[in-house]
């Protein structure tokens, strides 16, 4: 196994590979073989979800080749990976199939300097390299070796390289030593297996101390996030890197590196503060820091999770964005029926971000390209703005703009303006690292886009369910509330109604159906139905309930349900109530005195079909306030629902019963955090 990976690394050109093997049965990639590069760099990645958004899962989960051709590519693509490696690389992913089995997957990787795409000969190469690996694992798994490793994945020596004679070598010797500066070698996990004596002086230690050793462990000034972040850079590109460093108290010293397959050539020279190491050939922009970086990215990933709504997913993008990119604007925008839809900006003046928002779109649009290709633009002068948008007025007073993908699913789905007050250049690190930033952010306005879409139709279903305005009754005034559930859709099945039976008359309800999804608020819709239907036709508040009971149980939803019907007598001043299970309500006297009316309990509606429920009647003289509830008016974890209740009481005793409003939102307003609905229903007979 072993070999045929050297092989297909080998054969298809490239400097690295990971082996993902898939158990039977498992929805995951584990990582077994890593070739060419340090296995630490891909722990973040040594259990890999067929679901992950990765290029191996997606090759593994689709049968097909998956090519990302740089650094630019990979953050427009893939954002996750491409922030934990932002360096230039290219790669191929590929499933390892044996007949019609999925086996496991391949992942090559090659330099930054690679084309822009594979040639025939490397995608052959890499097509008869998986067919191979796919049949070795096959044979494995029927000779019932084990597949995976049992500690971390194995990691391929690489190749030995020439073993010189005894004259080439101290002619090489002599070589170093000639050299300015000092010099040294570390191998492909970044250890030192050879310094010069000149460069141990320049760096302060002894020979012996540092070979064997990581630089940055044994050197504690050296522990600083461009050292190991240029040292990754170098192994994961394999093209030359650079930095300088300060050597305390006043030493400042520059590090050229030059990666190949074996490892890493160190040039040392001494250099002062303001310069830069001489640029090694070909040298690309460092970019951000591996730490800043790092920190970005946490910090976005984060903040993005807890965002609920596409306001959430604005204001938490602008809040990270700009201060850790020094950006002084920002837009966000997606495509609507041909049109530009701004949903919200940072550091714009509203008036000018609004004469955007629904305008046709059109190829005159700055950034336009970019919702419908989801490729990146960079303008680093508004002479280069001008050039791709010869229609563009300059009125936003910003210097730079960077126009990124909002990519949702491998789709583009909107963009994100990045705008700079100043000059900015945009060298090839940058651009990555803001294209895989807005890929989080495009990935979290997908959600965000769901979100609301569901809690608009939570709301209209929730308005369609509950009445609209309740009848009047004459003699009888009413106040209602109803708040939703702070958690998950903001649906559920509280439900609250008012029946006028005749001119003296009236039926009241509320109830509670088990549960906080649409289930619940459908079954909450066909209860209050049913006791309507039962209340309007004559029956008494048992019976309403019988009848309610026994179509619940014949339509058997798996949902259990509280429910208190009230008969109002307005002419004789009296009340008739029945309950299934659900808090007794309260009774406000005249005098301001208030009890809980101990109504005798039935069995929730939903679980027996013979089931009778008792009835108190009570005397309801004018002025007093009789309020119906539901559970999240008064539980909260923590307190005991006695004391909740009287305290409930409390305030319903000392409110104004002349201004029932105002009284039911004195007792909404005082109940816990609603992690459950909360209906609300006061009554109040008049003489």
């Amino acid at each position: 196994m072993d070999a045929a990976m050297a092989a297909v690394v080998r054969e298809a050109g490239a400097f690295g590979g990971l082996l993902y093997v898939l158990p039977p049965g498992d929805n995951a990639l584990w990582l077994a073989i890593v070739a060419g590069t340090p296995h630490e760099f891909a722990t973040p990645w040594r259990r890999v979800t067929l679901s992950d958004p990765m290029p191996v899962a997606d090759a593994v989960r689709e049968r097909r080749l998956v090519w990302i051709g740089g650094q630019e590519e990979m953050a427009r693509r893939y954002p996750r990976p491409a922030l934990v490696l932002p360096y230039d690389f290219a790669m191929a992913a590929a499933p390892v199939i044996s007949g019609a089995t999925l086996q496991g997957g391949l992942v090559l990787l090659w330099p930054g300097a690679h084309s822009s795409q594979l040639s025939p000969h490397e995608r052959d190469a890499v097509e008869r390299g998986c067919r191979h690996l796919g049949d070795l694992l096959r044979q494995a798994a029927d000779r019932g070796d084990p597949l995976l490793p049992s500690g971390r994945p194995r990691t391929l020596a690489p190749p030995a390289g020439r073993i010189p004679s005894p004259a080439e070598a101290a002619a090489l010797t002599a070589f170093v030593d000639r050299l300015p500066g000092g010099s040294c070698a570390l191998d492909t996990d970044g250890r030192v297996v050879f310094i010069t004596p000149a460069a141990a002086e320049l760096v302060g230690a002894d020979q012996a101390d540092l070979v064997g050793a990581l630089p940055w462990e044994v050197l504690p000034w050296m522990d600083v996030p461009q050292v190991e972040d240029r040292y990754r850079a170098a192994m994961v590109s394999r093209r030359p890197q650079s930095f300088t460093v300060l050597r305390p108290p006043d030493t400042w010293l520059s590090f050229e590196l030059y990666p190949d397959v074996s490892g890493i050539s160190v040039r040392i020279t001494g250099t002062g503060p303001s310069e830069g190491p001489p640029a090694p050939p070909s040298a690309p922009a460092a970019g951000p820091s591996r730490a800043v970086l790092l920190y970005h990215l946490m910090q976005l990933a984060a903040t993005l999770t807890e965002a609920v709504g596409v306001r959430d997913v604005v204001e938490q993008s602008a809040d990270q964005l700009l201060p850790a990119l020094g950006a002084q604007g920002m837009v966000l925008m997606t495509a609507e029926d041909g049109r530009l839809r701004i949903h919200g900006h940072r550091g714009y003046r509203g008036d000018l971000v609004g004469r955007f928002d629904a305008v046709a779109l059109s190829p005159d649009i700055p950034g336009s390209q970019v919702l419908t290709t989801g490729v990146p633009d960079f303008f680093a002068t508004f002479a280069e703005l001008r050039r791709a948008y010869p229609s563009t007025v300059h009125e936003d007073g910003m210097a730079s703009w960077a126009f990124l993908p909002l990519i949702a699913s491998g789709r583009p789905i909107g963009s994100l303006l990045l705008a700079y007050s100043r000059p900015h250049a945009f060298p090839p690190g940058e651009r990555a690292v803001l294209t895989s930033l807005a890929g989080l952010v495009g990935q979290a306005l997908d959600r965000a886009r769901l979100y609301d879409a569901k809690h608009h139709l939570v709301h209209r279903l929730q308005s369609a369910l509950l009445p609209h305005t309740l009848p009047r009754v004459p003699g009888l005034r009413v106040a209602a509330r109803y708040l939703p559930a702070a958690r998950g859709l903001g649906i559920g099945g509280d439900f609250y109604d008012l029946i006028r039976l005749d001119e003296r008359t009236a039926g009241a309800t509320i109830g509670d159906v088990q549960g906080h999804n649409v289930d619940a608020a459908a079954l909450m819709g066909q209860v209050r139905t049913a006791v309507h239907a039962h209340a309007t036709a004559g029956a008494s508040p048992d019976d309403v309930l019988t009848g309610t009971n026994r179509l619940l149980t014949d339509l058997d939803p798996g949902l259990f349900t509280s429910c208190l019907y009230v008969h109002l007598d307005l002419a004789t001043h009296r009340a008739c109530l029945a309950t299934a299970g659900h808090p007794p309500p309260l009774l406000r006297h005249p005098d301001g005195r208030t009890e809980l009316l101990p109504v005798p309990p039935g069995l929730l509606l939903g679980i027996e079909q013979d089931t009778r429920y008792p009835v108190l009647e009570i005397p309801l003289p004018p002025g007093c306030v009789l309020a119906l509830y539901t559970d999240g008016l008064v539980e909260a974890p923590g307190t005991e629902l006695d004391d909740a209740t009287a305290a409930l009481a409390g305030l319903l005793e000392h409110a104004d019963p002349a201004d029932l409003g105002a009284m039911a939102d004195l007792l909404v307003r005082h109940a816990p955090a609603p992690g459950d609905d909360i209906a609300l229903l006061l009554l109040s007979p008049g003489r």
